[in-house]
């Protein structure tokens, strides 16, 4: 739900209207007093001497109410302005829009978002405009690249995933991703990892804690709601493969060529509990896109989280992937990975899963099929699939990743969709424009 600038500050909820109109109020009582004070005579002597011989009354009485009303309007604006100035962070904006931020996208929705890679981002992005009470759970048995060597090296939580995510939620996400994205082009024992990397894996050692890295980072980039690591435990994913043989380590099973069966953890992990806490007081839940053994499942290993989802009382939506991947996904169509899903966990406790219904440019589905990957075939027929209602839209967007064009959900589109086809929202517009006791003390 989007506004013009100037009608953020009619939305209920944001405590401004009613100081408004008591100011506005306050200057009509003060010019009551003034004529009070003057009398009949002296009002007549006053308008007489100064005004008579220049308007007719009329004339004159819309010219002071028009003046006056601006006047007062503006002078508000520019003395609230003023004061609140130099309290608003840098770049933040109007102060319709910080209020805006401030009050209703405080009151919206609790959102739990599961997952991993670059899907979990995407929602994130999306999600971050519509509400401040997002939760990304994230996956923590990444071994590849950056996060892998630091994770090696250091004995350290991987970070990649939670960067991006915190990048995605970031207040000023354009700035700070110039920053935390760079990769180090040279230097020994440097070259290829993130900066953002870096200062994660340095907060941990600092601090003691992976938790504690990943809250100290997130007011660093003033980050609009939280992410929260899927486990604190250190262990690895290990895939059982078509054949019979075991994988360990998720860089090494997505680099796999045959096909994955099955994941499982290479031994038990306990939930972060600000993850479990989150999940029972969601609104909504929702799960993917991303990598369906990688990014998703392993999620779902941990223990605890697959049964605080089902037993949440929130909303709980399944985002289904765009394209197949090869090794995991290869040949699945939308029914095939909500069959391996419910595996995992009871999707007769989902509400929806949402289909894209756009088709790629074809130059990009060209080079997509050359390295193995499909389009996700829809076959859920009908409004129904697996007992999940089914929301069909057009969310394919294609951007520029690593110098080649990449199809992607588009964040925006997507997070229409979870706004305008799920009840938890509805319920709170409701409420926003509903009197009540919140209405009553902030409206």
């Amino acid at each position: 739900m989007s506004f013009p600038h100037w009608a953020k500050w009619l939305i209920p909820g944001m405590g401004v209207k009613r100081w408004f109109l008591l100011f506005v109020f306050s200057l009509f009582v003060l010019s009551l007093g003034f004529v009070c004070l003057l009398g009949p005579q002296g009002s007549k002597f006053l308008y007489q001497r100064l005004f008579f011989h220049l308007f007719d009354r009329p004339v004159l009485g819309a010219l002071f109410l028009i003046l006056g009303l601006a006047g007062s309007v503006y002078g508000f604006q520019r003395f609230i302005r003023s004061v609140l100035g130099a309290l608003l962070p840098r770049g933040a904006g109007s102060l319709a829009q910080a209020l805006y931020e401030a009050r209703i996208l405080k009151q919206a929705p609790k959102v739990v978002a599961v997952g991993g890679g670059t899907g979990l981002p995407t929602v994130l992005r999306g999600l971050k405009h519509y509400t401040a009470n997002i939760s990304a759970v994230v996956t923590m048995m990444d071994t590849g690249g950056s996060s892998g060597r630091l994770r090696a090296e250091l004995d350290v939580l991987p970070p990649g995933d939670v960067r991006n995510c915190l990048l995605a939620l970031a207040e000023d996400e354009a700035r700070m991703e110039r920053f935390l994205q760079y990769r180090f082009e040279a230097g020994e024992g440097l070259k290829g990892h993130a900066l953002g990397n870096l200062l994660l894996a340095g907060l941990e050692q600092a601090l003691g804690s992976f938790d504690l890295a990943v809250e100290e980072a997130s007011h660093l980039l003033s980050v609009r709601g939280e992410v929260l690591p899927a486990t604190l435990d250190r262990v690895q994913l290990v895939g059982v493969m078509e054949d019979g043989g075991e994988v360990v380590g998720e860089e090494s099973l997505a680099r796999d060529p045959r096909r994955v069966v099955r994941v499982r953890l290479s031994r038990p992990a306990k939930a972060y509990p600000p993850v479990l806490r989150a999940i029972a007081e969601a609104d909504l839940i929702v799960l993917g896109p991303g990598s369906l053994f990688t990014s998703i499942i392993p999620n779902l290993l941990v223990e605890g989280i697959a049964d605080a989802i089902e037993e949440a009382a929130a909303e709980k939506v399944v985002v289904m992937n765009l394209m197949t991947q090869p090794g995991e996904t290869e040949g699945f169509s939308a029914s095939d990975h909500l069959r391996v899903l419910a595996e995992y966990v009871d999707l007769r406790r989902f509400h929806a899963v949402v289909v894209n219904t756009e088709t790629p440019p074809p130059h990009v589905l060209e080079r997509y099929r050359s390295e193995g990957s499909e389009p996700v075939q829809d076959d859920l027929w009908g409004p129904k699939a697996f007992g999940l209602r089914v929301i069909r839209a057009p969310l394919l967007s294609v951007v520029e990743l690593e110098g080649k064009p990449t199809i992607k959900h588009d964040p925006v589109k997507l997070a229409r969709v979870l706004v305008e086809e799920t009840g938890a929202f509805r319920r709170s517009w409701t409420r926003w424009f509903t009197p009540g006791p919140e209405a009553g003390n902030g409206g």
